[in-house]
C-alpha cells in the first residue's frame, strides 16, 4: 500500500554534474513526493548513484537546485554561495544515506555504533540515544546483536546495522544506493525486507537498485536512468512492465530472459 501524498518532498530541477570531461548527469528534474519509494534503475555508469550522492551533498553539482523538505540550494548561479559546513551537516542529518560498503566503525558495537550520530551530531543524552537504538536495532531484526562488534557480523547485519545508523538521525528521507550489491545473495532478502517495512511506515526513498522484482513490488515509481539523462519514468507497471523506450527495453530483457 502505498503512502506517497502530495506533499513534494524531494525537487530536483535541471541538476548538471561533470567530472572534468565527462558530462555524468545532463539535466536532471525530478520530483518525488512524500511517503512515496522511488526506484532508480539502469545500466552500471548511467549516474544513479551520482545523482543519489548530489541529492545528499555528498557531490556538489555544477548547475542546477535541489530542495528536501524546507531545505533548498541552487548551484551554477551568481546568486549561489559556497556551502557552509554547518549548513551541509544540517542537510544531511535529514537524508540518510546507505551505501553498498557498510562504514561501520569497527571499534564500536552495533549499538555504539547507531547511537554515535545521535551524540556527537544531535548531542542527544546518553540514555535516551541508547534507548532509541535499541528501538530501531529491534526493527532492523537485531537486538540480540547490538553487544557485537562489527567483524562478527555478517554482510546483511552489518547492513542492517547501517541502515539503523541512518535512521537514527530522524530524516525524512532516505536514500538507497545498491544497498543489496556488496551481498551474498542469501543475504539479500534481510536487508530488502528492513526496506519494505520502512516502505510500509510511509518513509520517502530513493533506491538505486539492480533488484528489478523488488523495485517492481515496494516502488511507487520507477525511474529508468542512462547515460546521465532520465530515459522513461512512470509507476512500475508502466516502466517495468511496458516499457516504451527501446533502450529500456533492451536493459530489463536481461532480467526477463
Amino acid at each position: 500500500m502505498s503512502h506517497a501524498t502530495n506533499e513534494v518532498m524531494i525537487e530536483i530541477k535541471n541538476l548538471k554534474k561533470a567530472f572534468g570531461e565527462h558530462v555524468v548527469l545532463k539535466d536532471i528534474s525530478l520530483q518525488v513526493n512524500k511517503g512515496s519509494v522511488v526506484a532508480m534503475i539502469g545500466p552500471s555508469g548511467s549516474g544513479k548513484s551520482t545523482l543519489l550522492r548530489c541529492i545528499n551533498l555528498l557531490t556538489v553539482p555544477e548547475h542546477g537546485s535541489i530542495r528536501v523538505g524546507a531545505q533548498d540550494f541552487t548551484f551554477g548561479s551568481k546568486a549561489s554561495k559556497p556551502l557552509k559546513d554547518r549548513e551541509l551537516a544540517k542537510f544531511r542529518t535529514n537524508t540518510g544515506m546507505v551505501f553498498q560498503h557498510f562504514n561501520l566503525f569497527p571499534h564500536m558495537t552495533a549499538l555504539e555504533n547507531v547511537m554515535e550520530g545521535m551524540l556527537t551530531v544531535l548531542r542527544k543524552p546518553k540514555a535516551e540515544a541508547r534507548a532509541y537504538a535499541l528501538e530501531l536495532l529491534q526493527k532492523v531484526g537485531l537486538s540480540d546483536r547490538a553487544d557485537i562488534y562489527p567483524q562478527r557480523l555478517s554482510g546483511g547485519q552489518k547492513q542492517r546495522v547501517a541502515i539503523a545508523r541512518a535512521l537514527a538521525m530522524r530524516p525524512g528521507v532516505m536514500l538507497f544506493d545498491e544497498a543489496t550489491s556488496a551481498l551474498d545473495p542469501e543475504l539479500v532478502g534481510e536487508v530488502l525486507n528492513v526496506i519494505r517495512s520502512l516502505a510500509a511506515d510511509g518513509m520517502t526513498m530513493i533506491l538505486v537498485t539492480h533488484e528489478i522484482a523488488f523495485a517492481r513490488e515496494v516502488a511507487d515509481q520507477v525511474i529508468f536512468m542512462r547515460d546521465g539523462v532520465v530515459v522513461e519514468a512512470g509507476p512500475p507497471s508502466q516502466v517495468i512492465d511496458n516499457p516504451q523506450e527501446a533502450a529500456t527495453q533492451s536493459f530489463l530483457s536481461r532480467f526477463n530472459g
